[in-house]
């Protein structure tokens, strides 16, 4: 458990990626084969179920710290963190253990089969036995909420780092149903499959966002222009009669979108398309909140798959016949593209991306404002002649986004934040005005530099009106520019409305809370946001 637990802290500690990896690779070459597997069970959210409710555990802390349950919850108002105050406020441990992660895995799934009683002694048990960090990490797992700043693709990175192998690879095997009590570490990472080499995709060609005025990019004939759709990034693989789908985060979907299937048989085998993901109804895109009913779901049932259907909008040909064509102008891709996809079914769920028409900047400048009523987030720019380079690379490919919504609300609650900022408030909830009442309508944590989170936790600790657990009811003071990229009609909200990647924008200290917007202006919003 000492591995696992140090392991923690040091994800914990650091938002950057390198240190992060060299983190999982020091504990994978440290680790037993048994613990490596669980954690990267843990890693891929397969954690065991919650044993013990939150409100049950901070009674045992309280009571086998000896402090009043009252001290307790302001400790962890103060701290942010239950897993953390619980090993703060506990005496320290009179045992010493050397258990493993998966034994102290397996004896929280047993607590689930034993009373109340024998739970919270068993409990109290492996308190005495775990150092103050062991505990920190067991608090979290015994309720479920075990989280850490870990992508499936940064743990792929540093398995690739710790046993030599190619992330597409790894990714590959990591997918699917496998649980730590159904395969082994050898068998999941270490054993050879036939579709490793088959399943593996191109590195994906990443546009800068424009930065330059169009008239400087040259006459609009060297470049073809099309609708950033607004869906998931992707490759579409056929080959051996057996299809792929990737994502941009180079995590392997396929069981995601079983309705892909039949593309394995009207694909040529030796295909790789470069599309979006798109949800898609009635001929029409629909807004990404669609899809997002579907992402990060464990199992795809029946419901999303009408309910949120996708198709892939083509806008790419990376292989065709077998051969990698990426160095190829992109006029003649997708030539190719467009050929193979006038043989596939009128109803198919393959889709050509439509090239936008245009004889002037001014006129394409004029198509991009009315972006989101086709549900896009703006223009791709692409000149003809480019071939399909890797990464992110300057010049030949642009995204030319509409501007995000903004709006002025006024921050009515707030609260600390994890990790760094555990002792800042950094996460806020904002209103606007419906009549003389304030109405709550979004959240936002972001957007803000360190001495600005600095300045206005200060003011929060002197302007707070009421407390309800870690958040701060504070006087409707301070306004804030919130910029989003989308908004829909919402029941879960009061206002009726929920946004899309809210972020603040800029802390309006020139304006009173007396002059942010309405419900009223929201609401114009999303009448216009949708066509």
């Amino acid at each position: 458990m000492k591995y696992f637990a140090n392991l923690f802290r040091r994800l914990d500690q650091t938002n950057k990626t390198n240190e992060k990896v060299a983190a999982l690779a020091d504990y994978f070459q440290e680790a037993d084969d048994q613990d490596k597997l669980w954690t990267i069970a843990l890693l891929s959210h397969r954690r065991p179920k919650r044993s013990v409710n939150t409100s049950l555990l901070r009674t045992w802390a309280a009571e086998r710290s000896s402090v009043p349950t009252w001290l307790f919850e302001e400790s962890y108002h103060i701290v942010g963190d239950l897993a953390e105050t619980i090993s703060l406020v506990l005496p320290a441990p009179t045992e010493k253990s050397d258990h493993n992660l998966t034994y102290w895995i397996n004896f929280l799934r047993d607590l689930s089969q034993v009373d109340e009683a024998n739970r919270k002694e068993a409990v109290f048990k492996a308190w005495t036995q775990l150092s103050s960090s062991e505990r920190c990490v067991f608090n979290k797992l015994i309720t479920g909420g075990f989280r850490v700043g870990v992508s499936q693709k940064l743990m792929v990175r540093a398995l690739s780092k710790f046993t030599g192998m190619t992330e597409h690879v790894l990714a590959h095997r990591l997918m699917g149903g496998w649980t730590p009590d159904n395969t082994t570490f050898q068998q999941l990472i270490l054993t050879e499959t036939p579709e490793d080499d088959i399943s593996r995709p191109y590195p994906f060609y990443l546009a800068y966002a424009l930065d330059t005025e169009t008239t400087e990019l040259g006459t609009p004939a060297e470049w073809q222009a099309e609708y950033k759709w607004d869906g998931i990034r992707g490759q579409l693989i056929v080959r051996d009669d057996t299809l792929f789908v990737w994502s941009r985060g180079e995590e392997l979907v396929t069981d995601k979108f079983p309705e892909y299937a039949p593309l394995t048989q009207q694909l040529p085998n030796g295909t790789v398309i470069d599309g979006e993901i798109l949800p898609f109804k009635n001929g029409n895109p629909l807004p990404f909140q669609v899809l997002q009913t579907r992402i990060g779901r464990k199992k795809v049932a029946k419901k999303h798959l009408v309910e949120a259907p996708v198709i892939i909008m083509a806008y790419d040909l990376l292989e065709y016949q077998g051969e990698d064509i990426r160095e190829a102008p992109l006029a003649e891709r997708r030539a190719l593209l467009q050929s193979l996809s006038q043989n596939l079914p009128s109803d198919n769920l393959l889709k050509l991306s439509p090239c936008i028409a245009y004889q002037e900047w001014s006129q394409l400048a004029s198509l991009r404002e009315i972006s989101r009523e086709k549900f896009a987030e703006g223009i791709m720019l692409k000149r003809l002649d480019s071939p399909y380079l890797s990464g992110r690379k300057r010049g030949d490919w642009w995204k030319w986004k509409v501007d995000p919504f903004t709006i002025d609300a006024v921050m009515i609650y707030a609260q600390r934040g994890h990790g760094r900022r555990a002792n800042l408030y950094s996460d806020f909830t904002f209103a606007v005005w419906k009549g003389e009442e304030l109405v709550p309508f979004t959240k936002a944590y972001s957007g803000l530099t360190d001495v600005e989170f600095g300045q206005i936790t200060s003011w929060v600790n002197r302007n707070t009106l009421e407390k309800f657990g870690p958040v701060r009811q504070v006087k409707p003071h301070h306004v804030f520019e919130i910029a989003f990229e989308g908004i829909q009609r919402s029941k879960r909200h009061k206002s009726g409305v929920a946004l899309r990647f809210p972020r603040m924008l800029r802390w309006r200290k020139d304006k009173p809370a007396t002059e942010a917007n309405t419900l009223d202006d929201l609401m114009a919003l999303l009448q216009a946001y949708q066509p």
